[in-house]
């Protein structure tokens, strides 16, 4: 064993997770609890990169099965109307008044979202997972939902107490939770018996707390965003703040600390992700003024890039040879990096590099060798991924922080006040349909099974045929 491996193992057996007393989780409305007491220690044993199987009908963690945000429906509504803005409609099934084109769709059901939270729904099997907190009783619960009808079957309390300040377009419940089929896991920054950072709770697929474990100290500035990220037998959570910044790896079935290293002390929300480039699986993550690729399975650093800003809020993609990752404050840039290389490839990897209308909240989409971007003001634009070549730059109106999903051949994303634009993944560009959703919001829609499954801020759509 090396010694920078040796180092890192004993760092990492000397975190000390402390025990919690899991508080209560509630089914529907008969108020039955069960409570867990989650005792997770640092471990040093194997771990597994097998994959975790996925259903081409579930959309089971940010971005997708593939964590590409590409939805293996093609025949998706293009058009809706959800009717009544002011909530009108009752939960279940709704009686919207779908468009008379070929494409029409409506409204196949919604159900009510008590609280504030900005996460995206995960779905799995015949559940959807969602997350909400209270912020006047300061709790955070996890919600599971039925998907054919959107029953709410359950409702399982993560926290109580301890909120940490957060941005006013943050809030408490902003990570997407992820799925392996047995579990659902989501991290939050909270503070709980004098220990503040950042705590993963893993829950089963009945609304049954499990484990919780603190992966890592954080100081909060403008709150927490980033969601978890599954690679083989491992949970991988970023913590990236002012002074306690870490990436961890917890195993998902105990929530034991396989790895845990530090990252620059500085203030980013990106959410990382895994990709096969440059022929080998890479952890990569931006902010903090560096993009960086890891060994998933270890922690070890491949490779880093200055750039592409001190703050990120996104999460970046890949094709088979580049990554592409942008970043909005203080510095605006969009760089496309070669991914083949090892330690610090600044000054010989950087392909290209734009710093006009790039993405901080939105995420970026690929397809067909285009990059496609909608940055927070709106700016659409096209380019060439493996050039930078420009191809068409378009705006749409309103503020934006949802990301772009891709269906077949067409791209849907919402802006905060609840409309939903499509428009042709093409090299030229065309819109093709604009919905009003009726109520606005920052969640990411999910496209799977020909519907698509959407959090506003106060509901929770099912949109299809």
């Amino acid at each position: 064993m090396n010694q920078v491996v040796s180092r890192r193992l004993l760092i990492v057996s000397m975190l000390i997770v402390i025990p919690l007393l899991a508080a209560g989780c509630q089914r529907g409305s008969q108020g039955d609890s069960a409570q867990v007491v989650a005792n997770a220690v640092a471990a040093t044993g194997p771990v597994s990169p097998e994959p975790i199987e996925v259903a081409t009908t579930d959309w089971p963690w940010w971005r997708g099965a593939e964590r590409d945000s590409h939805a293996i429906s093609v025949q998706v509504p293009l058009r809706w109307e959800v009717g009544d803005r002011d909530g009108g409609l009752q939960n279940g099934a709704a009686k919207a008044r779908p468009s008379k084109s070929a494409d029409a769709g409506t409204v196949v059901w919604r159900a009510a979202v008590a609280g504030r939270g900005l996460s995206t729904p995960s779905l799995w099997g015949d559940r959807i997972f969602l997350t909400t907190a209270d912020e006047e009783a300061e709790t955070i619960a996890m919600l599971g939902y039925r998907r054919t009808d959107g029953e709410r079957l359950w409702s399982c309390q993560l926290h109580q107490g301890g909120f940490l300040v957060t941005h006013d377009k943050n809030s408490q419940a902003s990570p997407t939770p992820a799925c392996d089929g047995e579990l659902v896991f989501v991290p939050h920054a909270v503070q709980h018996d004098g220990a503040t950072g950042i705590w993963v709770s893993a829950v089963d697929l009945e609304g049954q707390l499990r484990w919780q474990t603190l992966a890592g100290g954080f100081n909060s500035v403008h709150g927490y965003g980033s969601s978890p990220v599954l690679y083989g037998s491992l949970l991988i959570v970023a913590g990236d703040c002012d002074g306690a910044g870490f990436l961890a790896a917890l195993d998902r079935t105990t929530g034991e600390v396989r790895w845990r290293i530090e990252r620059p002390q500085k203030t980013s929300f990106a959410t990382p992700t895994v990709a096969h480039v440059a022929g080998r699986d890479q952890l990569l993550i931006h902010g903090t003024s560096l993009v960086t690729s890891y060994d998933p399975l270890s922690g070890e650093e491949i490779w880093r890039c200055d750039g592409p800003s001190r703050a990120a809020a996104n999460t970046m993609v890949a094709d088979d040879e580049l990554v592409f990752a942008s970043g909005g404050y203080p510095e605006k840039f969009l760089l496309a990096i070669r991914a083949d290389g090892t330690g610090d490839v600044t000054d010989t990897h950087l392909v290209w590099k734009k710093r006009k209308a790039v993405c901080y909240v939105p995420s970026m989409l690929l397809d067909d060798g285009k990059l496609f971007t909608v940055n927070d003001d709106g700016i659409a634009k096209c380019y060439v991924a493996a050039t930078g070549e420009e191809l068409w730059t378009e705006r749409l109106e309103g503020a934006f922080s949802a990301s772009p999903v891709l269906a077949g051949d067409r791209i849907y994303i919402p802006n905060e006040a609840g409309k939903l634009y499509v428009f042709r993944a093409a090299d030229k560009f065309e819109m093709l349909a604009e919905n009003d959703l009726g109520d606005g919001g920052f969640a990411t829609p999910v496209i799977v099974g020909g519907r698509i499954y959407l959090r506003t801020n106060r509901w929770l759509y099912c949109i299809g045929s």
